[in-house]
């Protein structure tokens, strides 16, 4: 059985990598400091403030650790994609067949229905959001690389 074609995360490279990784990191750290700070520390502070404290280092430890473990795993994904591509990957070609305006997220663009094929896989359709440029237009054909194996694919 086929997976269902994937287009592969954005790459990043290794610096980009080791800097979005310590980045996560320190977005990971303040809540169970603070949740430290709050439960050890000797504070001056009634009952009631000290459990407002104590909420809120436990609230800034889960926002902060599980956006950062997300940003992590973002990372570590974009890096297996690129890793994949670049070991199984085969060059192939994605045909334009309609192109229709998206407006999702901050940046409109393009939203393409690509027809991809190439050698050692079924020819597969795909859709894939690009910045609005005049020359993509039905009928072009676009640079691709693909994993026969589980149709990850980038499109250059």
């Amino acid at each position: 059985m086929t997976s269902a074609p994937r287009e592969a995360e954005a790459r990043i490279g290794p610096v980009g990598a080791l800097l979005c990784r310590l980045l996560f990191l320190a977005i990971c750290l303040p809540g169970p400091v603070l949740l430290a700070a709050d439960v050890a520390g000797d504070l001056a502070v009634s009952p009631g403030q000290r459990w407002g404290l104590i909420a809120g280092g436990v609230f800034t430890t889960i926002v902060g650790v599980g956006f950062g473990v997300f940003g992590w795993r973002v990372v570590d994904r974009s890096r297996r994609d690129a890793r994949q591509l670049d070991a199984t990957g085969v060059a192939a070609t994605a045909e334009v067949l309609t192109v229709a305006p998206h407006l999702g997220g901050e940046d409109p663009g393009l939203l393409l229905h690509l027809r991809i094929s190439g050698p050692g896989f079924a020819a597969f359709a795909a859709d894939v959001v690009r910045p609005d440029d005049p020359s993509l237009v039905p009928g072009r054909l676009l640079a691709v690389v693909v994993d026969p194996a589980d149709r990850l694919y980038r499109v250059r």
